[in-house]
């Protein structure tokens, strides 16, 4: 290990209740024991309370006020950080081996009454893995580096008919991460405006050494938002009424679409502002899932489309 981790190791070793001897720190860590030496002085030096005892029962301790600096985390933090890394390693998170390095130093120096707290907890949550898409690490790692060191990036991508590819150059601002699917938000030469990529769409990607500037104001993720989620026309805004059980509507209203334009809810109806285009086009798939949990009262038009998609279901299977 490099020698900040040999230290750190050291400190962990030191903050257990017990003594702990310069022989059994080298056993553990593997390291020639005058090295050993020469970090325990480094350590004093720094101001770490390093307290030593010789004789036969003597070792190495430190101050008990130390014991608790930022520096440590407790089981429960302990707990909470390889919880996240879970989540985080099944959500398809990029940097699965650091992540593995860092979890990894937090469970090899703790105490027998800290190991055993940590494994209780963490044995007590679990992550159930969904469908993952295809390993996009390579991609994502250098992406973030382009992001990080302010650099264009040139990527081929497919146009909106898949029917061709194009080579684009693109000012990387945000990797940004939604509903299990990772993009790249930045300023597209091509096009001369922001836009977003989705990552697993991106069939070659080459970091250059090109610098750039985001802009100062930018939020990536408002832009992002605000292309997913257009803003109402007044003019073609419609009222959307639909009736239901409680805990259905709960559902329905914390759609990650629909959520946003609930106008008002009570406990068997909840009341919508949408545009005519959506309510012709997608909405009716977004309900399907609901089955006849819900019915739509209002408009007529959305009725129609509803029944529309079911019959084009019926026709097809029964074909």
């Amino acid at each position: 290990m490099p020698k900040i981790d040999n230290m750190l190791a050291i400190l962990w070793m030191l903050r257990s209740n017990q003594k702990i001897t310069a022989q059994q720190i080298s056993e553990k860590l593997e390291l020639n024991i005058r090295t050993v030496y020469r970090y325990i002085d480094a350590l004093s030096t720094s101001g770490v309370p390093i307290v030593s005892e010789p004789g036969h029962h003597g070792g190495y301790s430190i101050l008990d006020h130390f014991k608790e600096t930022p520096l440590f985390f407790d089981a429960e933090e302990q707990a909470s950080l390889i919880h996240a890394a879970n989540f985080a390693e099944n959500a398809g998170y990029y940097g699965g081996v650091a992540l593995e390095r860092a979890i990894s130093k937090l469970g090899n120096y703790v105490n027998e009454k800290q190991e055993s707290q940590i494994s209780r907890q963490v044995s007590s949550l679990d992550v159930i893995k969904g469908l993952r898409s295809s390993p996009l690490e390579s991609s994502l790692n250098e992406l973030e580096r382009a992001v990080v060191e302010s650099v264009s990036v040139k990527i081929q991508y497919p146009s909106k008919s898949e029917a061709q590819r194009t080579d684009r150059l693109i000012d990387p601002y945000k990797i940004l991460f939604w509903n299990t699917k990772w993009y790249v938000i930045g300023f597209c030469h091509l096009r001369n405006e922001p836009r977003s990529f989705r990552v697993d769409r991106i069939e070659s990607l080459i970091v250059t050494e090109h610098p750039f500037n985001e802009p100062e104001h930018f939020s990536a993720r408002d832009f992002f938002m605000k292309n997913l989620l257009p803003n109402l026309s007044e003019e073609r805004v419609e009222s959307v009424l639909i009736q239901g059980e409680p805990k259905v509507l709960d559902d329905l209203c914390r759609h990650w679409f629909l959520s946003h334009y609930v106008q008002a809810r009570d406990a068997n109806q909840a009341f919508f502002l949408l545009e005519q285009e959506m309510i012709n086009t997608f909405v009716p798939y977004l309900l399907l899932p609901y089955g006849t949990s819900i019915r739509v009262l209002a408009p007529s038009s959305l009725q129609k489309s509803v029944i529309d998609v079911l019959n084009k279901l019926l026709h097809f299977h029964q074909s």
